[in-house]
């Protein structure tokens, strides 16, 4: 696969947004709002949609490895980076199917990807602690995945739509 000097110009700012959203997301004091362990809006995720779409699932699975690692690194904590990873390569296989269904609209496949984006950290979780407890806090997490998935689809589509008269969309 080779890259244009846009296309890589474009990996890496969004790379960068994506990260920083990601670092903001961690200042949020989300607990207080909604009181349940482990729930984040996914704002890194609204990237992750738009890279997707506008620039194909192999540079959309570039930038999320690269956020997941520089993310582990600038945070310093290398645990989570299995977490990370896990969580974000079930989201993006999820949403690369769920984008090739014609009747799914950003919407849906943001949602999948937020689902599938929980399944892989309970994973993670079940992995680290060496016992399946985490799997019944699995039901919380895809609820609440319900509408953090249709936010970050809303934002991408407002995304979308605020680009459509710029040549960043694929095709």
């Amino acid at each position: 696969m080779k890259l244009t000097t846009k296309q890589l110009t474009l990996c890496g700012i969004l790379t960068t947004l994506a990260l920083a959203l990601s670092v903001a997301e961690n200042q949020i004091p989300l607990s207080l709002a909604i009181p349940i362990p482990g729930i984040k809006l996914g704002l890194a995720n609204i990237v992750t949609v738009f890279a997707l779409y506008a620039l194909g699932p192999a540079q959309a699975v570039m930038i999320l490895l690269a956020r997941c690692l520089l993310g582990a690194v600038f945070a310093g904590n290398m645990n989570a980076l299995l977490f990370s990873l896990m969580g974000g390569f079930a989201a993006m296989g999820v949403m690369i199917l769920l984008s090739r269904v014609r009747a799914l609209s950003v919407y849906g496949v943001s949602i999948g990807g937020a689902a599938a984006h929980n399944c892989g950290q309970i994973a993670a979780a079940v992995l680290s602690l060496g016992n399946t407890a985490p799997l019944y806090y699995l039901p919380i997490l895809l609820g609440v995945s319900l509408l953090t998935g249709a936010l970050t689809g809303l934002m991408a589509a407002c995304l979308f739509r605020a680009l459509a008269h710029t040549d960043l969309m694929k095709g």
